[in-house]
């Protein structure tokens, strides 16, 4: 019994430590929570209710399905990259290096779903769990899920195969080269053609119109009156 209230006192704390940070960030000082400001005095709703309720419509739309899909790459997306600017501006480095982790796996969440989305799409909630497991990957906890599978997977794996990736990557990069200076080539020689064919034709254009030109020495000659000469 004494484990069960413990756990159950703990989950109380941590909802408490989660609702005191939620209300410490609607009433920081910025734009967004100026707009609530006015939301708030003009419907007499508590900005934390707001957001409670805010949370409970994208939950749904996660759950119904429809335009999930998009707010669940929106959520992934778009709180990542705004701390990755600030991270990006301060001057220490942990930060920067946590976010780089999260974009890591973020990609290769991303890349490893571009395969499977039309098999995965079809389970129940499939949009909700997504969205659950990218929250987890950017939530400040000490156990973050990117640094627990950058830390357990992909770096584990990179390392073994870091080699081979490298040189996989320099052959692409030497055909991609390749394939950019024959391209280059040949845009050169077509365009030199395509010139050499327009002066041909302006010459050739040219020389039409001198020739269709009247002669206007012929007929002043023509023109001319012969006086004869008197014989003696």
């Amino acid at each position: 019994m004494s484990t069960v209230r413990g756990e159950g006192k703990s989950m109380q704390t941590q909802i408490e430590e989660y609702r005191i940070k939620l209300e410490k960030f609607l009433y920081q000082k910025n734009a967004f929570t100026d707009i609530l400001t006015q939301i708030e005095s003009k419907t007499h709703i508590k900005r934390t209710y707001m957001a409670l309720g805010a949370i409970g419509v994208v939950l749904l739309v996660l759950i119904v399905g429809y335009g999930a899909q998009f707010l669940c790459n929106f959520i992934g997306f778009l709180y990542p990259a705004y701390e990755s600017f600030k991270a990006i501006e301060s001057k220490t480095k942990d930060d920067d290096t946590q976010w780089l982790i999260y974009w890591v796996v973020f990609s290769s969440f991303m890349l490893v779903e571009f395969f499977s989305d039309i098999f995965l799409s079809w389970f129940p909630m499939y949009y909700f769990m997504k969205c659950i497991f990218l929250l987890w990957c950017m939530a400040p906890i000490g156990y973050n899920g990117s640094a627990v599978i950058f830390n357990q997977i992909i770096r584990p794996w990179v390392l073994r195969n870091e080699s081979k990736i490298d040189r996989v990557l320099s052959e692409m990069k030497g055909k991609a080269t390749e394939v950019v200076n024959v391209a280059h080539k040949e845009a050169n020689e077509a365009i030199s053609e395509a010139h050499n064919a327009v002066s041909d034709a302006a010459v050739h254009m040219a020389f039409d119109q001198y020739k269709g030109m009247p002669d206007h020495h012929s007929d002043d000659d023509d023109g001319e009156e012969k006086t004869e000469i008197p014989a003696f």
